[in-house]
């Protein structure tokens, strides 16, 4: 059985330090299209070991590195960290038993036209298909996949169905969900969908749950450390900073203490969960660290929903449940 660490989701999810106890090797899982760490740090915390992870993007690659090889050195020392993942060869990758991925999000997204799959000049939207192509090699219990919420009603909810159906067809149940970051102890709404399915299991007989809500005891004032105009924080976005406060694009400004302020690199760590601690490499400029930040998750929500991933499958465990 896998064990799952008992934890506070208002609480800030710290990285673990050398006096802290070691990784449980129990568990372990798939970090694909990684960003910056969001889901790594999320299972991380709740005991998980990382075993793979890939990311292409060249400054999130080093922002990962610096803030996660203090804590899965085996990751990096076993080079198990990969760039273009279209480029790896599944069965190099080692066992796992969830896969989590967030992939890439902006054909889908208001940002990004909506362009979805099969887009010439785009073909972040057929990263999804890497992620079908490593299910079907390596066979994981579980996936925990995250996009935008656009994507639950993309081409009249087609491009979903595609995913569900290419999914269920791999043996496995799919399950869905728009999760706001703010159902989870951050004071930014963020809403995003999130995709958690289970080898062996039939998607209309399966007994997972997301969690609920929880209530919310940050706000924006404790982010800045003094009176803000908004307690819940617009989502962050990626490019587009700059807009006047009263403008109806403006994701990036608030009234703090009376006076106009722009979201820092230091604001948005904060916004996202991220651990204390967490730092951008020196010289990272500006707009790169807020669209690393921009396109991250919001790592309380993943931290409750993977909880909730591990204790499906313990319950599985439980009954013996043959996955195949």
């Amino acid at each position: 059985m896998y064990q799952l660490d008992l934890f506070d989701m208002n609480q800030a999810i710290a990285i673990r330090d050398e006096k802290s106890p070691p990784v449980s090797a129990d568990l372990r899982f798939v970090d694909l299209f990684a960003g910056i760490g969001g889901f790594h740090f999320a299972l991380h915390a709740l005991g998980a070991r990382c075993v793979f992870a890939s990311e292409i993007d060249p400054h999130a690659r080093l922002t990962y590195e610096q803030n996660l090889k203090p804590v899965a050195s085996e990751l990096f020392d076993l080079g198990n960290f990969a760039g273009d993942i279209s480029s790896v060869d599944a069965t190099r990758i080692p066992d796992h038993d969830i896969l989590c991925g967030g992939f890439p999000c902006q054909p889908f997204s208001q940002a990004g036209f909506k362009k979805g799959f099969h887009e010439a000049k785009d073909n972040r939207g057929n990263m999804f298909f890497e992620i079908e192509r490593i299910l079907k090699t390596k066979r994981p219990s579980a996936f925990f996949l995250e996009n935008v919420r656009h994507l639950k009603n993309h081409d009249d909810g087609r491009t979903l169905a595609t995913i569900q159906s290419k999914l269920e067809g791999l043996g496995y149940s799919f399950l869905y969900k728009v999760v706001k970051a703010s159902d989870h102890g951050l004071p930014q709404h963020r809403p995003r969908l999130f995709m958690v399915g289970f080898k062996g299991e039939k998607t209309e007989e399966s007994e997972f749950r997301f969690p609920e809500p929880e209530p919310l005891n940050l706000f924006m004032s404790d982010i800045f450390g003094a009176p803000c105009n908004k307690p819940i924080g617009y989502t962050l976005r990626v490019g587009g900073r700059g807009s006047g406060l009263l403008d109806r694009r403006n994701w990036d400004g608030y009234l703090v203490d009376g006076k106009e302020h722009r979201l820092t690199p230091k604001d948005g760590i904060k916004m996202m969960g991220l651990p204390e601690g967490f730092q951008f490499p020196t010289k990272t400029p500006l707009t790169q660290a807020m669209k690393q930040l921009g396109n991250s998750v919001a790592v309380p929500a993943v931290k409750a929903t993977g909880a909730a991933i591990i204790n499906h499958l313990n319950l599985r465990n439980e009954k013996n449940v043959d996955v195949g």
